[in-house]
């Protein structure tokens, strides 16, 4: 009777996939016109053969024997019967292939191949990034699979495999990352996002696995992403809340290659000029949740009266760019915008890029330069450097995320001429993240980059080349892609994690003002006023082991 169930659904599925069928009897090989072989010559795997012996086929809830009694290695590309899309903003994952799993040690009922898209092609940098990727997963109810093989089953297992993973610009960077996933009919609900509890990096390629439900069971549905997306209309919503805030002004920059306004937002009367930008890499969305939290208080959107913040707009006149790579962001990039510029590497002009067969090039090729920024390649940066030449600059701060470290970190100006002329940059770094520790948990200063030996600061990035330009306090903020771990390692807590997403990256937004409010008195300060400070607001060297 079993091997009777499994003929005639074999029959009824090759004749919905349109494959010819007529195979032996199910205790030896399938024969060559049998549909699974069929299958397999149109380019699908093999199929293991079964014995009319074999126990407890299509037992309803009985996953795992359920599982293993099918012909677990045919093509899905004829089923089809998950759907893979990336067309939505900031999306990015292309379907590759997909089989039903034939393993004894895995109870996945599919096993589906995805890649991720690489940005454009960087002139600069001669490479194209890749690491992001947020795409939909569902259920085609339509599918021969579903209807016949699966139709039995309340859930479907389904292992995914990020294949190109091995490639990406930080690939060792999954190692310990977990994926993120919402079963929202939305990606844009950043507080549906949780965490997979078994992904893993082997191979070259990322895994993790979900079950899908089918029918009443629970969502079909499915979105993962290397973290929770900030989506553009959002952004117009955060950029709308600011426009009508007593006191606040938006502006424009410019626009971007696409057409984009460059939104900034400016508020406060204070004599000190602070700018704060965020999401020059694009893939880097928690960017955009910092700045989120951070014009939460700052604004007073959330009908909270602050007296940091109060005391943050009479200190400072801010200048707050939520998203200056609004192109790269829609279109899901990692580090580039629509020209594949990456904006952290345009701020000043560059040594040329050697090409193929440079080598025999006379000297004066080798020394030609790469302009930037410019309207062509970068016009975002080209019109922020124009503004903050008319404003002035005594603060900076670059906001991103690092795909490697399990931490929120800020990397200073160690290593340019400005940093060692004195104390002041140094000692101001210091106290800022003495007083940011202070006020969030999340942040630390003992792990972030390795320091720049004197003279070898990376002069085209954002924040070096502000601290050489203006002669002002600058740096990189970091947050994790990864969990992150514990605030400040104290004794007794160096193993305990903190879940990491956009809430958190929220937060740490909002207590930025307290650290920027303690410095602000010191930041044209002459004398020697690290004299004046305590002892626990001393320069950390910091480390990126940890």
């Amino acid at each position: 009777m079993r091997a009777t169930m499994i003929n005639a659904l074999l029959v009824s599925l090759s004749r919905r996939s349109g494959i010819a069928h007529g195979f032996g009897k199910l205790g030896g090989t399938f024969a060559s016109t049998s549909p699974i072989n069929a299958i397999r010559s149109a380019g699908g795997s093999g199929c293991r053969s079964y014995s009319a012996a074999t126990p407890a086929l299509f037992v309803p809830g009985h996953r795992s024997m359920a599982a293993r009694s099918r012909c677990l290695s045919t093509s899905l590309r004829a089923v089809d019967a998950i759907t893979i899309s990336d067309s939505y903003d900031s999306g990015n994952g292309e379907f590759v292939s997909a089989r039903i799993i034939n393993s004894e040690d895995d109870d996945s009922d599919l096993l589906v191949n995805v890649k991720i898209r690489p940005d454009p092609y960087t002139d600069l940098e001669q490479k194209q990034h890749f690491q992001s990727f947020s795409f939909r997963s569902s259920i085609n109810y339509n599918s021969p699979a579903i209807k016949g093989l699966f139709s039995n089953l309340k859930s479907l297992k389904v292992k995914y495999v990020l294949q190109n993973a091995g490639k990406a610009s930080y690939a060792d960077a999954f190692n310990g990352y977990s994926t993120f996933v919402t079963t929202k009919s939305t990606p844009f609900d950043p507080d549906s996002w949780t965490r997979t509890s078994d992904s893993s990096y082997n191979n070259g390629m990322l895994t993790w696995s979900h079950v899908h439900g089918l029918g009443d069971a629970g969502p079909s549905t499915a979105y993962f992403a290397y973290f929770p997306p900030y989506s553009y209309e959002r952004h117009l919503g955060l950029i709308d809340r600011c426009a009508e805030a007593k006191g606040c002004k938006v502006k424009s920059l410019g626009q971007t290659i696409s057409g984009r306004e460059l939104d900034y937002i400016t508020v406060g009367t204070g004599p000190r000029t602070c700018w704060i930008i965020h999401r020059q890499h694009p893939g880097e969305s928690m960017a955009e949740f910092y700045a989120e939290g951070l014009l939460n208080r700052l604004l007073g959107l959330d009908d909270k009266w602050d007296k940091v913040a109060e005391k943050a707009r009479e200190m400072y006149t801010f200048n707050i760019v939520p998203n200056i790579n609004p192109d790269g962001s829609t279109s899901g990039y990692l580090r580039t915008n629509a020209a594949g510029s990456n904006l952290n590497r345009e701020w000043c002009p560059s040594p040329a890029p050697l090409v193929e067969g440079d080598g025999d090039v006379d000297a004066d090729a080798k020394t030609e330069m790469y302009e930037a920024p410019t309207l062509e390649r970068s016009p975002e940066v080209y019109h922020l450097l124009r503004q903050m030449d008319q404003t002035g600059c005594d603060a900076f701060l670059d906001i991103h995320g690092d795909e490697e470290l399990p931490f929120s970190f800020f990397a200073g100006s160690e290593g340019l001429s400005v940093w060692e002329k004195g104390k002041r940059l140094k000692s101001l770094h210091g106290a800022f993240l003495s007083s940011y520790e202070r006020a969030n948990a999340d942040m630390q200063a003992k792990v972030s980059y390795e320091p720049a030996e004197p003279g070898a600061a990376m002069l085209n990035g954002g924040s070096n080349h502000i601290a050489e330009r203006f002669d002002c306090f600058s740096g990189t903020l970091e947050m994790p892609f990864k969990e992150s771990w514990s605030d400040t390692m104290q004794e007794g807590e160096n193993d305990k994690k903190i879940g990491w997403g956009p809430e958190r990256a929220r937060q740490l937004g909002s207590s930025v003002l307290d650290a920027l409010c303690y410095i602000c008195p010191h930041l044209r300060d002459d004398g020697e006023f690290w004299e004046g400070l305590p002892e626990e607001d001393a320069y950390i060297e910091p480390s990126s082991k940890y």
